[in-house]
């Protein structure tokens, strides 16, 4: 999980649903597999976010422009990210392809740590379980969960359409109630 969460490209539906199916048999603990993918996942990121933190601002000021990305469009990624970060952590956590990178604007925009660590274990987390349950049901066929996940993720994106959509109305509602 830690390398899935950082920049190497290796699928968590690798490693967790084998696990929870050894769950399934009595061979590994359910709660153990979770905890140690969420755990995996925050130190991968932590990984991301700490190049990027450390490294990322002078790179960028100095080769964004060969990227298409001036210093006026990362002040906006910057600004974006310092005031959305939490949702954005959250829901990139959760979306193939994105998971492995989100770390990065995070570690750019220099977001409050502990809050990164938070909605990284959320969002990390809901994707552990939801992972560690299929294998724990459809057991140890790795290319049935592979060829099933989609079903996973067609479920998912309307339930994280709905929390950005509700992160929006409630932050929009702060946002009126904070201007008066």
């Amino acid at each position: 999980m830690t390398l899935e969460s950082s920049f190497f490209p290796f699928p968590s539906e690798i490693v967790i649903p084998p696990a929870g199916y050894l769950a399934s048999i009595g061979q590994m603990n359910i709660v153990a597999i979770i905890a140690a993918g969420v755990f995996g996942s925050i130190l991968g990121a932590l990984i991301n976010y700490y190049i990027a933190f450390l490294f990322g601002r002078p790179l960028i000021d100095k080769y964004g422009i060969y990227f298409f990305l001036s210093k006026k469009k990362f002040n906006n990624i910057e600004y974006f990210f310092q005031k959305h970060g939490e949702i954005t952590t959250f829901v990139g956590r959760l979306v193939p392809g994105i998971r492995q990178y989100i770390s990065f604007p995070a570690g750019l925009a220099k977001m409050n740590i502990f809050r990164f660590i938070l909605f990284t274990a959320f969002g990390a987390g809901i994707w552990v379980v939801i992972l560690a349950y299929i294998g724990y049901y459809i057991g140890s066929n790795i290319e049935v969960v592979k060829k099933n996940i989609h079903i996973v993720m067609i479920y998912l994106f309307p339930v994280l359409f709905f929390i950005v959509l509700c992160y929006i109305v409630l932050y929009k509602i702060s946002f009126k109630e904070d201007r008066r």
